[in-house]
């Protein structure tokens, strides 16, 4: 089947989850499950894979598995939506090496973050961008996260970076919203670079103050309802967007105990991979499973599909 060919304009004003890493118990990337999650998420009409961020690991992977996981999933996007590779990596020369890698393996963006482990300043995280830019001709994707990097993307960094043509904007999955509408501005002075929310907590708010689109971890599970709320949004709708926020906050409880593992638990509910976390992390189980798949039966998610084994 021929697809039409998608364009940035379009894939960054929609939803693209930040997809999960489906493993199999022996920790090799389980490629058939890769294109479960991706079909599921893309006929949920979301408009593009963003791979190996945090919901989908990245940092914990190894670099076989990485490859494998961009290569997968390249494959199952096959044309029709771009695929962003997240380099979580905690330094510029290892974050050189990812962007090598995810360019050779088919990616259309790269995605990249503050450097961490070590404090940095606004002009340490400028220079780490470039450094991506010079490594590839991929567009970037700004990201941040200082949840797990510890030092935000500073706004002055952001705003330099804005005027360079391959950066194509910036995901903030902080929650700070004072950051978040900081971001916002910058669209004056550029406004081709996309702001995106990447808090599905601070989503509805985020839209409805000029978001460009979400990229939300509840999109594995839940992806026609981050879409029905970006549509909400954009129609003024209120009602249905305080509806759709309802709704995500409750499903946000899947991570109340066991954070990221627990949307693993979920897709495995779901029937799209089997409940296998990275590592160090265990497999959810017993009575926080449990939760979880009351939150999935309440919002009608659960199994649609042959058991995963």
């Amino acid at each position: 089947m021929a697809y039409a060919k998608w364009t940035w304009d379009d894939a960054l004003q929609g939803v693209i989850p930040p997809m999960i890493s489906p493993l199999t118990e022996a920790g090799l990337v389980d490629e058939e499950a890769v294109g479960r999650v991706a079909d599921y998420i893309l006929e949920g009409g979301c408009s593009g894979l963003f791979v190996l961020g945090g919901t989908g690991e990245g940092a914990w992977l190894s670099t076989s598995q990485r490859v494998a996981i961009v290569t997968s999933s390249v494959r199952a996007a096959a044309g029709r939506a771009p695929v962003l590779v997240g380099l979580m990596l905690p330094g510029t020369a290892p974050v050189r090496d990812a962007a090598h890698q995810a360019a050779d393996a088919g990616a259309d963006a790269l995605v990249v973050g503050s450097p961490y482990y070590f404090g940095v300043d606004a002009a340490a995280q400028r220079r780490h961008v470039e450094a991506v830019l010079s490594a590839t001709p991929l567009p970037v994707l700004l990201y941040n996260i200082p949840q797990c990097t510890h030092t935000p993307l500073a706004r002055e960094a952001v705003q330099a970076l804005a005027a360079e043509p391959r950066i194509l904007g910036v995901k903030d999955s902080w929650g700070e919203l004072p950051y978040f509408q900081s971001l916002l501005t910058i669209k004056h002075s550029q406004p081709s670079f996309r702001v995106l929310q990447g808090n599905e907590h601070a989503a509805m708010a985020s839209m409805l103050l000029g978001a460009d689109g979400l990229i939300p971890g509840l999109g594995n599970i839940a992806p026609r309802v981050m879409v029905a709320l970006v549509n909400a949004a954009r129609q003024k709708d209120l009602a249905a967007c305080q509806r759709l926020h309802s709704e995500i906050v409750d499903l946000t409880g899947m991570y109340a105990k066991a954070g990221i593992p627990g949307l693993y638990a979920a897709c495995a509910f779901r029937g799209l991979i089997r409940n296998v976390p990275a590592e160090p992390w265990a497999p959810v189980e017993g009575a926080d499973a449990s939760a979880i798949e009351t939150i999935l039966r309440k919002h009608d998610l659960l199994r649609v599909a042959a058991a995963v084994v």
